[in-house]
């Protein structure tokens, strides 16, 4: 077995910290100064040189955060590593690459305003966009950025195209979050079971009163019982948590960054009866209204004014989300936008070689 080498010139990581007054006092205290990642191609640092440059956003998954994108990685390349291989085999020119920091207490967010969170999408377009403009020498246009990432990086890449395509040429969605029927709805069952851990008073065998139980104040109207505010407490104090734990977490980050309600006592609530597993429709249909299979429509003009749009997934995505880009795919077809869609004999899990393939694809649609 060999080392890995790094395949063309480096390039230069900078980190830069900025204090941002959008996420200042945000609902999880969550530090509001950030360290920012930038990594310049080889091409930035010629002397004398005044050429400007595309910019890349890459939007971590949950959990992630930009700096662990340029990590040390065993067997395959980060993404500054990937990034100058690329531009070394000529697969694409020289760009910036910008790591944004969204982790948030409850694992990481969807890249969209939330009460409950906090407004990252306009940290992203209202203040790192201008503050990497000013610092750096960017063709300083949304015809020249662009944004990318899997997972809930993915999602926040189409939601951002749909929603705030005014600061985005081009966007890059792999795996991300879709058909929130097939990919949330079935691992609510483990999440409610994990926060049953949780309740008071603690579950007796014998006789068990359904009817009162799953009506006591709240439950229909997806209010926390109190558990969910005792695993968070609990799980904020290990170092270490389960599969289980980790999952329950995102669907309680997921119903914070889709119901959220200021009136609540955590800032959101959650879409089954805590008690009964029963769904809460009203609570579900406001899921539903962040779902990108359901909004196609709506931002249809925005989406044609891209660039360039690209999806992605794994046939295998043990998270069901294949079938949420098959139906993203026929819905953005079926309203005339143009887009490439592809699919791949994997899951969802280590699938940044995918990057060969869409980083090209959005540097060409954002230099043309």
């Amino acid at each position: 077995m060999t080392l890995k080498r790094p395949k063309g010139p480096a390039g230069t990581l900078v980190v830069l910290e900025h204090a941002s007054a959008i996420l200042k006092d945000n609902p999880l205290n969550d530090p509001h100064v950030r360290k920012l990642a930038v990594w310049l191609p080889r091409q930035y640092d010629i002397q004398g040189n005044k050429r400007r440059f595309p910019v890349l956003y890459d939007l971590a998954g949950f959990t992630g955060s930009g700096l662990s994108h340029t990590n040390w990685k065993p067997f395959s390349d980060n993404v500054p590593e990937r990034v100058a291989r690329l531009i070394h085999e000529q697969k694409m020119g020289p760009a910036i690459m910008v790591f944004p920091d969204c982790y948030t207490a409850l694992g990481g967010n969807q890249y969209i305003n939330s009460s409950a969170i906090g407004n990252y999408a306009d940290y992203l377009t209202r203040e790192l966009i201008p503050f990497v403009d000013r610092e750096f020498r960017t063709l300083a246009s949304r015809e020249h950025r662009g944004c990318f990432g899997k997972s809930s990086g993915g999602y926040g890449a189409i939601i951002h195209g749909m929603k705030y395509a005014k600061y985005w040429g081009a966007i890059a969605n792999h795996s991300g979050d879709a058909y929130f029927d097939f990919v949330y709805w079935h691992d609510w069952p483990n999440t409610l079971n994990e926060l049953a851990k949780h309740r008071l008073p603690k579950r007796r065998t014998g006789p068990f009163d359904i009817q009162r139980e799953a009506s006591r104040k709240g439950l229909d109207e997806g209010t926390d019982d109190g558990r969910i505010r005792r695993f968070l407490e609990c799980v904020w104090k290990k170092e270490k948590l389960s599969g289980p734990e980790g999952h329950c977490l995102m669907n309680i980050c997921m119903a914070a960054t889709y119901d959220p309600d200021p009136r609540e006592p955590l800032g959101f609530r959650v879409p089954f009866n805590l008690e009964s597993g029963e769904l809460i429709e009203r609570r579900w249909m406001k899921w539903r209204g962040h779902d990108p299979v359901n909004l196609v429509g709506k931002y249809r003009n925005n989406l044609k004014t891209l660039r360039g749009i690209y999806v992605d997934c794994g046939w295998r995505d043990q998270y069901h989300i294949h079938y949420g880009t098959r139906i993203l795919s026929r819905r953005l077809a079926a309203a005339g936008i143009r887009h490439t869609y592809e699919e791949f004999d994997d899951n969802h899990s280590d699938v940044d070689y995918r990057m060969d393939t869409s980083l090209p694809f959005l540097y060409r649609a954002l230099m043309k």
